[in-house]
C-alpha cells in the first residue's frame, strides 16, 4: 500500500508552520483527513470530540443526553481555546463547532481553517450506520442531516480556504489537495506537490 502513495510518507522536509483546523459537517472526512495529514507532517492529531471525551470521561451522546448541547459548546470552546495554545498540529473539529462566532474568531487568527465541503448524499452514506451522532437521534435521520446542512452550509462558507471532497477520492487524495491550499497559504514549508 505505501507505494500506491509514496507521497504520504513522512520525511519529506515539509513543515508545518501553524495549526491546522477542520471544519465541516459529520461524515466529511476531517478525522480521516486529519490523520493522513498529521502522518504526513509528522506532528500531533487532535479531535476536539475526543478530548472532551476524555476529559469528561463520557461519550459526546452522554453529555448532550445528561447536560445538553449548550453545556457541550461551552465545553468544545474552552478545548479548542486550549489546543491552539499548544504546538501547531492538525485539529479536527466537531461539526458544529465553526457555528460559535466566537470560535470563528479564535481559529481563523490562531490557525489556517479549511472548510471539507462534502454533498449531502456524500454525507449520509457516511454517517447512516453510525449510532454516536446525537444530533442523528431523530425518527427521520437524513432529513434532520439535510436541515442541519442547510443550515451550516453558508457558516462553512466563511472558512478561509474549502477543499471539495469528491465522492470518489481516497482519503490521501483528499489530504493532498488539502496539503496544496496549505501550500498556498503559507501555513506549510517544503511542499513539493504529490510527485505525480
Amino acid at each position: 500500500m505505501g507505494e500506491t502513495t509514496p507521497h504520504f510518507r513522512e520525511g519529506q522536509g515539509e513543515h508545518l508552520r501553524r495549526t491546522v483546523v477542520l471544519v465541516g459537517m459529520m461524515g466529511a472526512g476531517k478525522t480521516a483527513v486529519g490523520r493522513a495529514l498529521a502522518a504526513r507532517l509528522g506532528v500531533a492529531m487532535r479531535d476536539s470530540d475526543a478530548e472532551i471525551e476524555a476529559s469528561s470521561q463520557l461519550s459526546i451522546a452522554e453529555i448532550f443526553d445528561r447536560y445538553g448541547e449548550p453545556f457541550f459548546r461551552e465545553k468544545e470552546s474552552a478545548v479548542i481555546a486550549r489546543l491552539l495554545d499548544g504546538p501547531p498540529c492538525i485539529l479536527s473539529t466537531g461539526g458544529g463547532a465553526w457555528m460559535s462566532a466566537a470560535n470563528r474568531a479564535l481559529l481563523t487568527t490562531q490557525a489556517a481553517v479549511v472548510w471539507l465541503q462534502a454533498d449531502l448524499e456524500v454525507l449520509w452514506a457516511r454517517v447512516r450506520h453510525k449510532t454516536t451522532r446525537p444530533l442523528l437521534r431523530t425518527r427521520a435521520p437524513k432529513a434532520t442531516l439535510a436541515a442541519l446542512y442547510a443550515e451550516r452550509e453558508p457558516i462553512y462558507a466563511l472558512a478561509p480556504v474549502k477543499v471539495a471532497v469528491a465522492p470518489d477520492w481516497s482519503i490521501e487524495q483528499t489530504a493532498e489537495q488539502v496539503m496544496a491550499e496549505l501550500a498556498r497559504l503559507g501555513a506549510v514549508d517544503g511542499y513539493a506537490g504529490d510527485g505525480k
